[in-house]
């Protein structure tokens, strides 16, 4: 068991403390997946339950992948044609798994989640009429939920799009940002389905917890009767899980299913979000030290892995990858004066030497 003492500065009230607990990851099962089950308890009580899932999936997405074979496009993407650099296949970061290979890897990703034996738990209490399916646009419907929960378990469930953004707003301190649902596709659920609708399944990234704690507080509006929430959240912080401990509603029992590892919110803004370097964090500590090992260090011996954000853009990655990788460049030059086609042409130097 891991045990992580925490105390985080919070916009309103007093520091939001204490402790993030791990449990060691299951065995595999035959499909190579395995589970690795915690909470993070807060000194006044209140908890939420966390699900990590580690897969082939789930590794890729997170860590990085073996390219099986060299790929022009992305290259170019990356500013590599333009330096004269041949493409080759090349183990590349997670965050540079971009557009319809993403989408790819996050729906086979998102169905080893759907796997783990607490969502079987959760799902055989309940029939599908009484399950909801929310993603939060725009992350969230890539993830391919509804597809997931048929192909796992036969279910035809309702599934309602909200689109729940971060608004920029000075007012708000330390974050700067306020949530703001500018649309729930909910029509086509009548008022006496939505009264029957007992577990709600919702999608979204979670970095500092703001546009999550919205989306709970729409849920609670909108579906009365809920009585349970599984979050899928493919990135989630230690700040949002405390924030969604400390401030989420009452009324229905919390828990979150992610990849994994838990991240670390950057401030001031609390929207990038690193891996934490101590193995204990991570189902695969080799796999880290991989990613941390390709991300290298700057001129100035900085790790660069401290400040690489799990996501950058978040969405932008499945939407729009050139915008992506314009984020992470600006991003890496303004922490380490350097560029994604650096620190891939590092990298291949490296394995050209050996």
């Amino acid at each position: 068991m891991f045990t992580f003492p925490f105390e985080l500065p919070d916009e309103v009230h007093e520091p939001i403390a204490g402790e993030l607990i791990l449990d060691a990851p299951s065995p595999c099962d035959e499909a190579n997946r395995c589970y690795r089950y915690g909470w993070l308890a807060l000194r006044n009580g209140r908890r939420v339950e966390l699900v990590l899932t580690h897969s082939r999936a789930t590794a890729q997405f997170m860590y990085g992948m073996q390219q099986s074979a060299a790929d022009p496009y992305l290259f170019d993407l990356l500013g590599l044609a333009q330096r004269g650099v041949a493409p080759v296949a090349t183990w590349l970061a997670g965050q540079l798994i971009l557009g319809a290979p993403r989408a790819r890897i996050i729906g086979v990703a998102i169905r080893d989640a759907l796997c783990s034996p607490a969502m079987q738990e959760a799902l055989s209490r309940y029939s599908q009429d009484a399950v909801v399916i929310l993603p939060v646009l725009r992350e969230g419907a890539k993830f391919q939920m509804g597809e997931g929960v048929y192909e796992t378990y036969g279910y035809y469930c309702d599934e309602a799009l909200l689109d729940s953004h971060h608004v920029y707003d000075p007012t708000v301190p330390r974050y700067n940002r306020r949530v703001e649902t500018t649309i729930l596709k909910d029509q086509d659920i009548s008022p006496q389905q939505r009264a029957g609708k007992r577990l709600a399944l919702v999608g979204d990234s979670i970095a500092s917890g703001v546009v999550m704690l919205g989306v709970l507080g729409h849920v609670q509006r909108r579906f009365e009767r809920v009585e349970q929430v599984e979050i899928l959240a493919p990135f989630v912080t230690l700040r949002g899980l405390a924030r969604l401990a400390h401030y989420s509603p009452p009324a229905f029992r919390l828990r979150v299913h992610s990849f994994e590892t838990v991240l670390n919110a950057l401030p001031p803004d609390y929207y990038y979000s690193a891996h934490y370097a101590e193995p204990e964090f991570h189902i695969r500590p080799d796999l880290e030290a991989q990613y941390r090992a390709w991300w290298g260090s700057d001129a100035a011996g900085h790790s660069i892995a401290d400040t690489a954000c799990a996501g950058y853009g978040w969405a932008e990655a499945f939407f729009n990858p050139r915008k992506q990788i314009q984020m992470i460049n600006e991003q890496l030059w303004v922490r380490h004066r350097l560029t994604i086609a650096d620190v891939v042409q590092r990298n291949l130097a490296g394995v050209n030497a050996a």
